[in-house]
């Protein structure tokens, strides 16, 4: 395992779309080791694959562990397939974006499906903190940070203060 350097924004990587995982391979395998390691090393929750320059629709989360317990997920291809109509605002900060956090309204809720490492198919609902991390990270893939999440105004000061 090695920490891997993780992408500023406004780099470009950052905003663009990632391609399918097509196989889980070994390389695959250290990617996510290495992100793993990254991401608690940070510290943060969730980690994408564009954050460390993989441009590759995966990404690892762990809502818990700053709580004391570790609960580990690797998302490789994830689907959003549903959204709950309840949303909540809440402060998010990213590690591509350090020290400003942003005030985003998401769902309260997801449906979620995956590959895990062994190449299983899930598919899990996840509510609060782990809907949310989940979400940010899935925005990644996409190429969106949660500043693209804002309204104008707001983006364009939360920028300038970033700058």
């Amino acid at each position: 395992m090695a920490l891997r350097e993780i992408l500023l924004w406004p780099d470009a990587r950052l905003s663009t779309a990632c391609a399918p995982v097509e196989e889980i391979t070994d390389d695959i395998r250290t990617l996510v080791a290495d992100m793993f390691e990254t991401m608690y090393d940070a510290p943060g929750r969730g980690l994408a694959g564009p954050q460390v320059g993989a441009m590759l629709r995966l990404f690892v989360m762990d809502a818990t562990w700053k709580e004391g317990e570790k609960s580990p997920l690797v998302a490789i291809n994830p689907e959003i397939k549903a959204l709950s109509d309840e949303t909540c605002e809440m402060d998010e900060g990213c590690l591509s974006i350090p020290e400003i956090t942003a005030t985003v309204t998401r769902p309260v809720g997801i449906t979620l499906s995956w590959t895990d490492l062994d190449g299983q198919r899930h598919t899990g609902e996840m509510i609060g903190a782990e809907a949310r991390i989940a979400q940010h990270e899935y925005d990644h893939l996409d190429g969106l940070v949660h500043f693209d999440r804002l309204d104008a105004k707001t983006r364009a000061r939360l920028e300038e203060i970033y700058a």
